[in-house]
């Protein structure tokens, strides 16, 4: 997972979308998404199709798990109703005048206002209905008249209106006076923009023709299948040796001490080090203390400082 994350940073908000935390060691993504209770392949699928794009989607839709899917979407609108938005609200009036004396800042904040209100209203409905049908279906039951073809049909983005605010912010409010404050709230939206493009696209491309399988599955009378996850055990890269040398290490302990303790060779503790760093990826004394600190390998009061 490390190295996934390394190589594409931006999952870093994906995974705590899913819920994943970061803290997961040497784990691979299957064990961090095992030990978090999150669906891999679904996981993965998200994680493929973002970095892929919007031609890949045929590929991962049979390997999604809907449910999954359907709380990493709530957990997407959770951040942007209760995190993103309101931020970007309290930067905006912190870089701009919005009294009526300033009657283009004024109708500025009243546009962003505007929007939040529409973005509100189409994740409420979405919360409310959309999942709500879906939930059923992963009940086995068919739910009235609605068909999530009926969302897909009527589904719109919801960056558009941002596109538009940024576009009348550039190119209509004179920020002499606060040039660093607006540059920052626009950066903010065009990063806003972008992942609410992606977000509406994820629903689109995954989200609706997942659920449409779903809804022929129990429409032959299947059982929907069980997406439940049973945790792995932790892992550790080290041996028990190797763990004996890093308390060692931390505690202070030079080269020659650490081998007299342990009753083997200097260059046997060389080697250890040399091992012990390249599994861990860690460089320096300090990183390995924080990792055995990490790790429960030893308490704060009994490392050198």
């Amino acid at each position: 997972m490390f190295d996934v994350i390394c190589d594409q940073y931006h999952l870093l908000q994906m995974m705590s979308r899913f819920g994943i935390s970061t803290g997961f060691g040497e784990k691979s993504v299957r064990e961090v998404c095992e030990a978090a209770g999150v669906h891999a392949p679904t996981f993965l699928a998200v994680a493929g199709y973002l970095k892929n794009g919007r031609e890949s989607a045929p590929y991962y839709v049979e390997r999604i798990c809907v449910s999954a899917l359907m709380n990493y979407l709530r957990q997407a609108h959770s951040y942007f109703l209760n995190f993103q938005l309101p931020s970007i609200r309290r930067k905006l009036i912190s870089a701009i005048n919005c009294s009526s004396a300033n009657e283009v800042a004024y109708l500025i904040l009243k546009f962003y206002d505007e929007y939040m209100g529409d973005v509100r209203r189409h994740m409420d409905y979405e919360d409310k209905c959309v999942f709500t049908y879906v939930d059923t279906l992963m009940r086995g039951k068919a739910s009235g008249d609605f068909r999530i073809e009926q969302f897909a049909r009527s589904h719109v983005g919801i960056d558009k209106k941002l596109q538009e605010l940024k576009n009348l912010i550039i190119k209509y409010y004179n920020a002499s006076d606060a040039a660093e404050l607006i540059n920052t709230v626009l950066f903010d939206i065009f990063s806003c923009e972008d992942d609410l493009r992606q977000h509406c696209h994820v629903e689109d491309d995954l989200f609706v023709p997942a659920v449409e399988l779903l809804e022929q599955r129990v429409a032959q009378g299947e059982k929907p299948e069980d997406d439940n996850v049973t945790a792995s055990p932790d892992t550790d890269p080290l041996s028990e040796r190797e763990k004996e040398i890093v308390r060692a290490i931390v505690r202070g302990g030079s080269n020659k001490e650490v081998a007299d303790r342990l009753f083997i060779s200097v260059h046997t503790v060389l080697t250890h080090r040399k091992n012990i760093f390249r599994k861990l990826g860690i460089h320096s004394v300090s990183g390995l203390t924080i990792y055995a600190i990490a790790r429960g390998l030893v308490k704060l009061d009994e490392v050198e400082l």
